[in-house]
Protein backbone atom coordinates (compact mmCIF):
# COMPACT_ATOMS: atom_id res chain seq x y z
CA UNK A 1 0.00 0.00 0.00
CA UNK A 2 1.26 3.47 -0.93
CA UNK A 3 0.20 6.68 0.83
CA UNK A 4 0.59 10.45 0.46
CA UNK A 5 -0.95 13.29 2.48
CA UNK A 6 -1.11 16.78 0.98
CA UNK A 7 -3.37 19.78 1.52
CA UNK A 8 -5.53 17.89 4.00
CA UNK A 9 -6.14 14.93 1.69
CA UNK A 10 -4.80 11.41 2.30
CA UNK A 11 -4.52 9.26 -0.80
CA UNK A 12 -3.73 5.56 -0.54
CA UNK A 13 -3.17 3.26 -3.50
CA UNK A 14 -3.08 -0.52 -3.63
CA UNK A 15 -1.95 -1.90 -7.02
CA UNK A 16 -2.22 -5.51 -8.16
CA UNK A 17 -1.45 -7.55 -11.25
CA UNK A 18 -4.42 -9.10 -13.06
CA UNK A 19 -3.29 -12.36 -14.58
CA UNK A 20 -6.70 -13.05 -16.14
CA UNK A 21 -6.59 -9.76 -18.11
CA UNK A 22 -2.95 -10.09 -19.18
CA UNK A 23 -1.36 -11.78 -22.18
CA UNK A 24 2.40 -11.84 -21.60
CA UNK A 25 2.94 -13.62 -24.94
CA UNK A 26 1.46 -10.50 -26.60
CA UNK A 27 3.35 -8.09 -24.30
CA UNK A 28 0.14 -7.05 -22.52
CA UNK A 29 0.36 -6.80 -18.75
CA UNK A 30 -2.74 -5.50 -16.98
CA UNK A 31 -2.73 -3.93 -13.54
CA UNK A 32 -5.59 -2.78 -11.34
CA UNK A 33 -5.26 -0.22 -8.59
CA UNK A 34 -7.63 0.76 -5.82
CA UNK A 35 -7.46 4.36 -4.64
CA UNK A 36 -8.93 5.82 -1.45
CA UNK A 37 -9.19 9.60 -1.17
CA UNK A 38 -9.81 10.78 2.39
CA UNK A 39 -10.80 14.32 3.32
CA UNK A 40 -8.95 15.16 6.55
CA UNK A 41 -10.23 18.75 6.63
CA UNK A 42 -13.36 20.23 8.29
CA UNK A 43 -14.68 21.42 4.90
CA UNK A 44 -16.32 19.55 2.01
CA UNK A 45 -14.42 19.20 -1.25
CA UNK A 46 -14.97 17.90 -4.77
CA UNK A 47 -12.55 16.03 -7.02
CA UNK A 48 -12.69 17.72 -10.43
CA UNK A 49 -9.82 16.33 -12.52
CA UNK A 50 -7.08 13.73 -12.57
CA UNK A 51 -3.54 13.63 -13.94
CA UNK A 52 -1.50 10.42 -14.26
CA UNK A 53 2.09 9.91 -15.38
CA UNK A 54 2.54 6.27 -16.34
CA UNK A 55 6.06 4.98 -17.01
CA UNK A 56 6.65 1.50 -18.36
CA UNK A 57 9.70 -0.69 -17.69
CA UNK A 58 11.50 0.77 -20.73
CA UNK A 59 11.06 4.34 -19.51
CA UNK A 60 8.31 5.24 -21.98
CA UNK A 61 5.95 7.82 -20.46
CA UNK A 62 2.23 8.27 -21.06
CA UNK A 63 0.34 11.17 -19.51
CA UNK A 64 -3.39 10.91 -18.87
CA UNK A 65 -5.60 13.86 -17.98
CA UNK A 66 -9.34 13.94 -17.60
CA UNK A 67 -12.38 14.98 -15.64
CA UNK A 68 -13.08 13.10 -12.43
CA UNK A 69 -12.41 9.43 -11.81
CA UNK A 70 -14.36 6.42 -13.11
CA UNK A 71 -16.96 8.75 -14.61
CA UNK A 72 -17.57 10.67 -11.38
CA UNK A 73 -16.56 13.97 -9.82
CA UNK A 74 -17.17 12.90 -6.24
CA UNK A 75 -17.95 15.28 -3.42
CA UNK A 76 -16.15 14.23 -0.25
CA UNK A 77 -17.42 15.54 3.06
CA UNK A 78 -15.30 16.34 6.11
CA UNK A 79 -13.86 13.12 7.53
CA UNK A 80 -15.29 11.08 4.64
CA UNK A 81 -13.53 9.17 1.90
CA UNK A 82 -14.16 7.99 -1.64
CA UNK A 83 -12.73 4.77 -3.10
CA UNK A 84 -12.57 3.44 -6.63
CA UNK A 85 -10.76 0.82 -8.67
CA UNK A 86 -9.39 1.34 -12.15
CA UNK A 87 -6.84 -0.33 -14.39
CA UNK A 88 -3.80 0.22 -16.55
CA UNK A 89 -2.38 -1.93 -19.37
CA UNK A 90 1.38 -1.89 -19.93
CA UNK A 91 3.55 -3.29 -22.69
CA UNK A 92 6.20 -4.30 -20.15
CA UNK A 93 5.91 -6.49 -17.03
CA UNK A 94 6.69 -3.55 -14.74
CA UNK A 95 6.26 0.19 -14.47
CA UNK A 96 5.26 3.05 -12.21
CA UNK A 97 2.36 5.46 -11.86
CA UNK A 98 2.04 8.78 -10.06
CA UNK A 99 0.02 11.94 -10.40
CA UNK A 100 -2.42 14.29 -8.73
CA UNK A 101 -6.08 15.19 -8.41
CA UNK A 102 -7.35 18.75 -8.85
CA UNK A 103 -9.75 19.43 -6.01
CA UNK A 104 -12.25 22.23 -5.44
CA UNK A 105 -12.66 23.57 -1.90
CA UNK A 106 -15.99 24.87 -0.60
CA UNK A 107 -14.64 28.45 -0.83
CA UNK A 108 -14.11 28.02 -4.59
CA UNK A 109 -10.34 27.68 -4.48
CA UNK A 110 -8.52 24.84 -6.23
CA UNK A 111 -5.59 22.75 -5.04
CA UNK A 112 -3.65 19.66 -6.06
CA UNK A 113 -3.66 16.49 -3.97
CA UNK A 114 -0.63 14.30 -4.65
CA UNK A 115 -1.11 10.68 -5.69
CA UNK A 116 1.88 8.74 -4.35
CA UNK A 117 4.20 7.10 -6.85
CA UNK A 118 3.58 3.36 -6.89
CA UNK A 119 5.11 0.44 -8.73
CA UNK A 120 3.41 -2.02 -11.02
CA UNK A 121 5.17 -5.38 -10.90
CA UNK A 122 4.01 -8.59 -12.54
CA UNK A 123 5.24 -12.10 -11.75
CA UNK A 124 6.65 -12.13 -15.30
CA UNK A 125 9.36 -9.63 -14.39
CA UNK A 126 12.78 -11.18 -14.84
CA UNK A 127 15.09 -10.13 -12.07
CA UNK A 128 18.82 -10.27 -12.65
CA UNK A 129 20.97 -11.90 -10.01
CA UNK A 130 24.35 -10.32 -9.31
Amino acid sequence: MYEAVSNGVRITVEPRYLDEESRPQDRRYFFAYTVEIANLTPEPMQLLRRYWRITDGLGRVEEVRGDGVVGEQPEIGPGDSFSYTSGCPLGTPDGTMQGHYEILRADGSLFLAEIPAFSLDSPHLRRSVH
